[in-house]
């Protein structure tokens, strides 16, 4: 199974900016007017500005399980990316919210270490 998450967007040129930085890269692919960032063997965040998706615009949420999210919240603070308090919850997960300049929500969760 594969997975698409598509992030709408108001202004590409901004977002593509943003998720760069966000995710330390360009998009890995280009299909159409969508930029894809492959976040899984099977996984693509994919940033879309169409008109038909206009309304969704900042709706999106998704969160995404990284081993070393002290070294991406400094990469992010590198570039202006602020974030949300980091929360550690019972189960020692450490979790964090990012919100891209339309507000869509990403959000990090570090498992404990083992």
């Amino acid at each position: 199974m594969d997975l698409y998450s598509v992030m709408s967007v108001s202004d590409r040129t901004q977002a593509l900016k943003w998720f760069a930085a966000f995710f330390g890269r360009a998009a890995d692919e280009v299909i159409g007017e969508e930029h894809l960032w492959q976040v899984g063997e099977n996984a693509w965040v994919v940033v879309d500005d169409s008109e038909v998706r206009a309304e969704r615009v900042g709706m999106a949420m998704i969160t995404l399980g990284v081993s070393d999210l002290d070294d991406i919240l400094a990469r992010l603070a590198a570039h202006g990316i602020d974030h949300g308090p980091v929360e550690t919850y019972d189960n020692g997960v450490r979790h964090v919210e990012v919100l891209d300049p339309d507000g869509n929500g990403l959000s990090l969760a570090e498992p404990p270490a083992q």
